[in-house]
């Protein structure tokens, strides 16, 4: 239906969400001519894998770019310009934003009083503009957490700047892993799951344990037709990251990964099914 309403309407330009993305990519029922006319694409609603970005830009011949935003702004944060995007950034600050990396500290915090984290370095993104909201109806306590002094709003989104203020999504500040102290992002761990040549989809979550206090467990789904054990997921990740974001808490092989309709994972879920 996507494919032939962009060809009937001779549409130029199409906003989508990540799974018209791995449709576009990798089904085998897409008639890329059909999309010839499109000129871009822009992608919101949740994260877009820039291994998935890029594989769907080849195939239909049209660049990427990805739009961020949330209920509490609404909706618009960044924006990747047209003719300055930057694979797997959900863009920079739109008009009359500003926007800062906070560090976190150790109970989950952050100060929006002090110096924001070095370029490059993760940390909490804090945005301050005209489309932030007043705060939450009947819910002071919650406005209260989320609408910090002097305007800036905490997105519960990790992420990196680079130099040029293009911002890169790390994951979701309550989906961190917390091992031994340490901080694991699980979107890493499934960006270099979804690397590997036999892996289709992935997720990781938390893994109780008594010393460390949590450890990184791995959901993966295996490409059709390939065999895939745990063992080999294990290693393919702990020769490639840091000790404290090793798969300790092992690796399960699934049939598939509860997402919502917009592509987010419902890591809530996968937790259920693993502590069941």
């Amino acid at each position: 239906a996507f494919c032939s309403v962009v060809a009937g309407q001779r549409a130029t330009r199409a906003h989508v969400s990540p799974p018209i993305i791995a449709m576009l990519a990798k089904s085998a029922e897409v008639d890329v001519e059909q999309l010839a006319t499109l000129r871009m694409m822009l992608s919101a609603a949740a994260p877009l894998y820039a291994s998935l970005e890029e594989e769907c830009s080849a195939r239909v011949g049209c660049p990427i770019k990805q739009a961020w935003g949330m209920s509490e702004l609404s909706p618009l944060g960044t924006i990747a310009p047209d003719d300055a995007r930057r694979g797997g950034s959900i863009g920079i600050a739109v008009p009359s934003t500003d926007l800062k990396v906070a560090l976190i500290d150790a109970e989950g915090g952050v100060d929006p009083r002090a110096p924001a984290v070095p370029r490059g370095e993760r940390g909490e993104l804090l945005i301050r503009g005209p489309q932030v909201m007043q705060g939450y109806l009947n819910a002071p306590a919650k406005t209260a957490e989320t609408l910090l002094g002097d305007g800036w709003l905490r997105t519960g989104d990790v992420v990196t700047m680079d130099e040029d203020g293009y911002v890169y999504i790390a994951d979701r500040l309550k989906e961190l892993i917390k091992y031994k102290g340490h901080q694991v992002a699980p979107a890493e761990l499934e960006d270099l799951l979804r690397t590997h040549p036999k892996i289709a989809d992935a997720a990781v979550i938390p893994k109780l344990d008594e010393i460390a206090g949590e450890m990184p467990r791995a959901y993966v789904v295996p490409k059709p037709g390939q065999e895939l054990s745990e063992e080999e997921v294990v290693t393919f990740v702990d020769e490639r990251v840091s000790a404290f974001k090793k798969l300790r808490g092992g690796a399960v092989i699934t049939d598939a990964i509860p997402k919502t309709g917009s592509g987010k994972i419902l890591r809530r879920l996968v937790i259920e099914q693993d502590r069941a």
